[in-house]
């Protein structure tokens, strides 16, 4: 199969190892320095390279949940953390902490789908 047939679902499929492998086969501004990218980076400059809008492939976008509301939750956990640091309580520090992990985690397993 020839690099300029491949789609972004069989380039996202590839380890980083097969990435590079076409990327040297490439002779394109994106790919320089392929060597010292990782996946994150790699795959965008791959695509680029072979002409692939990668626009329509929306991978890192939140599905399922309200991103905007998780990240307002999130902002006044911040403020309550902060209060509960000048305070000194341990407890109240430790919930909020838990609270700001799972939502975090939440965002998290939306976006890497």
């Amino acid at each position: 199969m020839a690099e300029t047939e491949l789609t972004y679902e069989e380039l996202h499929k590839k380890t980083v190892a097969d990435l590079r492998a076409i990327a040297k086969d490439l002779d394109h501004e994106a790919v320089k320095g392929y060597t010292q990218m990782n996946k994150d980076h790699l795959l965008p400059a791959v695509c680029a390279a072979l002409g692939i809008n990668i626009s329509k492939h929306p991978h890192h976008e939140a599905s399922g949940i309200d991103k905007r509301k998780i990240k307002d939750q999130l902002r006044e956990l911040k403020a309550e953390r902060q209060k509960a640091i000048e305070a000194g309580d341990h407890a109240q520090l430790k919930a909020v902490r838990r609270k700001y992990h799972r939502l975090n985690h939440r965002i998290r397993a939306a976006t890497t789908a």
